[in-house]
Formats: C-alpha cells, structure tokens, sequence
C-alpha cells in the first residue's frame, strides 16, 4: 500500500536527520531526492562520489530506524568487499553512531549492526544466492559491469518485498550496453517519481582525488569520447559506421554457455607500455561449439607484464584453454616471454596483424550478424569498446582481443604453428 504524503515526509524526513552530519559536507546532487521514488540511480565519473553517496544512504536509512534488512550488490565478491564494504568510501570507513556500530561478518557475508540490522552481501556473478532472501532497502553498484545483469536485477526486485516503503539507490557509471540503466533513465522520463536520475562528473569531486590521478586521467582522456563516459559520466550511444549494434549483442546473448567446448582460447593484446597511463591490456576467454563461438570471460585491465601475464595464465588453466592467442605486433617476442615466465608449460602461439585493424574486424562483426557470436552474459566495457569504434584512432585493447580470439577458432586465416613446451 502506497504511503500517504504525510508519512512519506515523515520518512524523509527521519532519514535527512540521520544524514545531517554527512549533509554539511555532502554535495547537494549526493543527498537522498524527495518524493515518492523507487530507484535512485546514481549516475557519473569515475571517483564522481557514486560511491560515498550508495554508502551514506544506506547507513542512513539503519540509523533513522526505518530499515533493518538491506541488500548490497556489486559485479563480483571482491568489489563487495573491496568498494562496497572495506574501501575509503565503503560502509565500513563512514561515520556510524555508536548504538549503530556496525560488525562486518566475511564469512557470513554480512554486516551486522549494534541495533540489530542487517547488510547482507552479493556478487551479481552468483545470481541464484538473490534467490529466497527479502529486503527492505537495496544498494546496488556498478551494475553496468554486473555479467549476469538481468537475471539478477529480476532475483533482486523480486526480494525487495519488506516494509511500507521499499527503496534501491543504483550507483553506476554509464553505459549504453545496460538495459537496465536505459529503463531507469526511460522510467525517470515518463513522468511520476518511482525512478529518479542523479548525474555527477568526476570533475564536481576533483578537490578530493589525488593529484596525479587528476594529472594522468585528465591530461590522457579529457576531449576523448572514453573522457565523456568515464569522466564527464554522459550516456554515449552507438556510432555511426560501427560494425557491432547494440541491438546485434541483444540478439545474440545467451546467460549460459552449453557445456562441453570443442575449443576454448585465451586471446591477449597487450599494452606498448607499462606506465601509469599505459592503454589497457585486452584479454579475453573464447570458446567454440558446433560452428559457434562463446564470448566467455573479459579480463582486460591496466596491468604491469607480469601481471597481465599471470591473468593470461591463469584464465588458461581456469578455462581449461587448449592455447594462448598473443598479437606480435606491439611486443614481439615479449608476449611469449612473459607467458612462459609465469608458467612454460602452456601452449601459445603467435600473430600478426597484417591487415588493418577494421578489415579485421569485419569478418568476427559477419559472424555475429549470422547469429555465430554469442557474449555469455554482458561485458559493458567490451561492448561500448565493439560499438563505437568505426576504424578510425586507435583500436581498443578489448576487441582487439575478441577478434583474435574468433579468428583463431572460426576463421582459420592463422598460419602460425603452436608452440607447446616441448616443441
């Protein structure tokens, strides 16, 4: 039953008092909205405030006594505890009053607090564990990165069933491949208040992020479309003469990849450098089945050699992957080296790209508009790299990684033998 406007101020107005302290040094896009909402998504940069502003709402919402059973929600169990709950903005870092005093629990996943509430923990990556449980209240971050987004989205919404009033505040940066950020934002337009959109850039937080951060990221990406997503946290769309869709990775997702692979690659497209702003690392996980191929796995990230190569390594083992796919291009035989530093016993092998990096392309682009390609669960950061690139500036690292990885297992233009350590 829907609160009257009398109690839904008196509601707001116990969680502004519990939030008066962060208040004073809380920017006003940072506060709880008023009105009768739903979902608060939280939208912006990097190191924009997303995350202080999940943490303090939830702690406000247990010391106004309101709330006793929250859900927190990350991509993966170490943002969790790494962002969610132990991070300089986690929950465990604000400032709880003392009859609140909250006692985080690993092994039970949960944060209990001194008067009895509740902060259960979740990783998007294990959907069923949001099945049974009910809610109160919900925070649920970056779900632009959540892999198996939909399903648990639908398992979440479904255990938020306590109380007179259940809320969700979404902190996330933005991205075209979340259908879920799409409705929200559509919802915050049709009118009504059961869906309300907050926007931050991380220039409104710069007076607290470091000073090289503010030097490196802003000098390497500001002006940069990756700039206007990351940084200026804008909603970017597909560009014209992209050769992937999002309509085309829609159509051809699947949540779960069949069992048994005839072929499983790990694919790498490393940096030319090991700097602090250094491009990403792409790496990948493929596998093949009957005539089609399985995005599996995106490891991509800023690493130094080894660390990359320990990834690359143990994606290979965890997959169970017949080889390595290394691009020669940028590093020569570094590629290999590092590999087998970190493990000789794999197998690897050797490419080159010949040809330009869009006529590459184009072929793996074919195979998913024949319904061949399939991204088991959602990979946002692939898929924003997939469509808006249309050939022109630097590839990205992650679907350089993809299209080595298809053209190995679907397309056969590799002529390079594989090396195994015996070889």
């Amino acid at each position: 039953m829907p609160l009257s406007q009398k109690n839904l101020l008196e509601l707001d107005a116990l969680v502004s008092e519990a939030s008066r302290l962060w208040a004073f040094q809380a920017r006003p896009e940072q506060l709880p909205p008023p009105g009768d909402w739903t979902d608060w998504l939280v939208m912006g940069g990097r190191g924009g405030g997303k995350t202080r502003t999940g943490g303090e709402w939830i702690r406000s919402c247990i010391e106004s006594g309101i709330y006793r059973r929250v859900a927190c929600i990350a991509p993966t169990t170490g943002d969790v505890r790494g962002v969610m709950v132990e991070g300089p903005s986690g929950l465990m870092s604000l400032r709880w009053r003392p009859q609140f005093r909250p006692d985080y629990q690993p092994s039970r996943r949960r944060i209990v607090c001194a008067n009895g509430a509740i902060i259960e923990l979740y990783s998007a990556d294990e959907p069923r564990r949001l099945e049974g449980p009910q809610w109160e209240a919900a925070w649920a971050d970056e779900i632009r990165n959540w892999r198996y987004a939909q399903r648990a989205w639908d398992s979440l919404r479904f255990g938020l069933r306590l109380g007179s009033k259940v809320r969700m505040v979404i902190t996330s940066t933005p991205s075209a491949s979340s259908k879920i950020i799409l409705d929200l934002l559509k919802r915050s337009k049709q009118g009504g208040e059961t869906a309300v959109v907050t926007r931050m850039s991380t220039y409104d937080n710069l007076a607290n992020l470091a000073p090289d951060f503010r030097e490196v990221i802003l000098r390497r990406y500001e002006g940069t479309r990756k700039g206007r997503q990351e940084l200026g946290g804008e909603m970017l769309e597909d560009v014209e003469g992209a050769l992937w869709t999002r309509k085309l990775l829609d159509d051809t997702r699947i949540d779960e990849a069949p069992v048994d692979m005839g072929r499983i690659v790990v694919a790498v497209d490393p940096a030319a450098s090991a700097t602090q702003d250094s491009d990403e690392t792409g790496i990948v996980v493929y596998g093949k089945r009957d005539g089609d191929c399985y995005f599996l796995d995106d490891l991509s990230g800023t690493y130094s050699p080894d660390g990359w190569g320990c990834k690359v390594v143990g994606a290979y083992h965890k997959w169970g992957a017949d080889c390595i796919i290394g691009e020669a291009n940028n590093g020569g035989d570094m590629v290999e080296h590092v590999i087998r530093t970190v493990d000789p016993s794999v197998k690897y092998k050797k490419v080159w790209a010949s040809r330009g990096k869009i006529i590459r392309a184009e072929p793996a682009a074919a195979l998913m508009e024949q319904g061949r390609d399939h991204h088991v669960g959602e990979f946002a950061e692939c898929e924003d790299q997939l469509c808006t690139f249309d050939g022109t500036g630097k590839s990205p690292d992650r679907l350089d990684a993809k299209v080595w990885a298809i053209t190995e297992l679907m397309l056969g233009e590799m002529k390079a033998p594989l090396w195994g350590a015996a070889l």
